[in-house]
């Protein structure tokens, strides 16, 4: 076989993979955001900035299905409450079979996080892996620079 015959062969199978196989994205109403727990901060005269950080924020592509592997930074300066990290981790899993474009999941973050705990700022940082040599990083901030 020629590697012009092997070529045609490779394109027609790539091509019939998306009818092989059918992924599942669910819609964004899966997202559970009632999993968002807070408990108070007792320093209120204080700004602290909180960070927090993953590698592993995992979403599909809303148009292959595929997954989208991401980190994501979370900084905030606490008002009343304090964000309760297991029911962060629990939460962001819940994007994992979620069919959303990333810049779509930055925004989704930060509002479920405002709603939960109304800190005094906060900004949402979600940096995706490298597909095709690129790499797309989105931040969304409150209040809004």
């Amino acid at each position: 076989m020629s590697s012009d015959e092997k070529s045609a062969v490779d394109r027609a199978g790539y091509a019939a993979l998306d009818e092989k196989i059918e992924v599942e994205a669910r819609g964004e109403e899966s997202i559970r955001n009632d999993l968002l727990l807070v408990f108070p901060f007792e320093h209120t005269s204080r700004e602290p900035e909180i960070q927090i950080h993953t590698e592993e924020f995992t979403a599909l592509c809303p148009w292959s299905g595929l997954p989208d592997l991401g980190s994501l930074r979370i900084e905030y300066v606490p008002d009343r409450v304090l964000l309760e990290l297991k029911s962060l981790k629990y939460y962001l899993l819940s994007f994992r079979q979620v069919g959303i474009a990333q810049e779509h999941a930055a925004c989704r973050i930060l509002d479920d996080l405002l709603r939960a705990i109304s800190p005094r700022r906060m900004t949402v940082t979600l940096e995706y892996r490298a597909r095709g040599g690129i790499v797309t990083t989105v931040t969304v901030r409150h209040p809004e620079s």
